[in-house]
């Protein structure tokens, strides 16, 4: 049976697809399992859940990242300096500009840097940075028209990236990951708006950098790519986004057959699930075929979290072992994947 949803604001629904599967809760720290591998897989890696936390905790420190902010320039420089002492090479942050779906040029610093960088074959992790300038579903209409602390949207994803990235250069892959941290993914226009224009604002970092790619040739391109964005409340669970699922079948396969490897095969049910406008679709387009991990919901009446876009989506709306579940997933998927 089909089910209308709305996913990443009513404005951005694109296709209805059937939940066929009921969520429930995340399972225990790092070593738990809710069923057993079926195979003997054996875990590379010691990712850190409580790790990705305070790199999740720290972001939120500086405040809601809304572009052009004084919090968001911290962040920057902050997220620069960690990928530099954790082992990342040849950081760097993009100085550009985008038009926001109200007319307003809005700044647009993408960070870039690049794991195993003598490495031909590539994989590219992504996540925006970026924080939600409106509480669009926030209860109190009165405060509405406030930014979000994004812990979950926007902060997860870093978070676990940046513990990814502990992990890789200590111990190196056999293939080289770049990171790309995007910024202006959240300024979409708010629920109710109406926007003659057409130009709905969202993932304008991913656009920019699909139009700015830092690759000389289509040859170096990235062999896919693996976007995190809402990956850290409790009891989420991450099925296989519509796009994602149809266009990015090779990255898909590798992370949910990861999943299902490890025993994780509840957290990452391979169930497709809704469309959804996200800084994924640029990626595509642009030639770098790239899976979504994204939380969305049957229980609420946006499809995701019931934080999502409000006040609530603070350290509360953060689960280390749902963290640290995406991450390991993530960072197994890289030391399987052969040059």
């Amino acid at each position: 049976m089909l089910c209308s949803i709305s996913l990443k604001a009513m404005s951005r629904i694109a296709v209805c697809i059937s939940f066929a599967a009921a969520l429930c809760g995340c399972g225990g720290a790092q070593a738990s399992r809710a069923s057993q591998p079926v195979d003997e897989f054996v875990e590379q890696g010691t990712f850190s859940g409580d790790s990705a936390y305070a790199y999740v905790a720290r972001q939120v420190e500086f405040g809601p990242r809304v572009p052009g902010s004084a919090a968001h320039a911290a962040c920057v420089d902050w997220l620069t300096a960690t990928l530099k002492r954790l082992g990342a090479d040849t950081v760097s942050v993009s100085d550009g500009t985008a038009v926001r779906w109200d007319g307003e040029t809005v700044p647009v610093r993408n960070i870039f840097a690049r794991v195993n960088p003598g490495a031909p074959v590539r994989l590219l992790l992504v996540s925006h940075y970026d924080s939600r300038p409106w509480a669009d579903q926030d209860p109190d209409p009165d405060r509405r028209n406030e930014p979000i602390s994004g812990a979950d949207d926007g902060a997860s994803g870093v978070g676990v990236i940046l513990e990814v990235v502990r992990n890789l250069a200590a111990n190196p892959a056999a293939v080289g990951v770049d990171v790309l941290f995007t910024d202006a993914e959240d300024s979409g226009a708010p629920q109710g708006v109406t926007n003659p224009s057409g130009n709905d604002g969202w993932c304008l970092g991913a656009k920019y950098f699909a139009e700015n790619l830092p690759y000389a040739t289509a040859a170096d391109l990235p062999r896919y790519g693996i976007l995190l964005d809402m990956v850290g409340a409790p009891g989420a669970r991450f099925m296989q986004e519509y796009f994602s699922a149809n266009e990015a079948r090779r990255a898909t396969a590798r992370v949910w057959g990861t999943a299902a490897r490890m025993g994780l095969a509840d957290k990452f049910p391979a169930v497709t699930s809704g469309a959804i406008t996200d800084d994924h679709l640029p990626l595509i387009a642009a030639g770098i075929p790239t899976t979504d991990i994204i939380h969305t919901s049957s229980a609420t009446s946006t499809g995701f979290n019931p934080a999502w876009h409000t006040h609530a989506d603070d350290m509360g709306n953060i689960d280390p072992t749902t963290l640290s579940t995406v991450g390991r997933v993530v960072l197994n998927t890289i030391y399987t994947e052969q040059p």
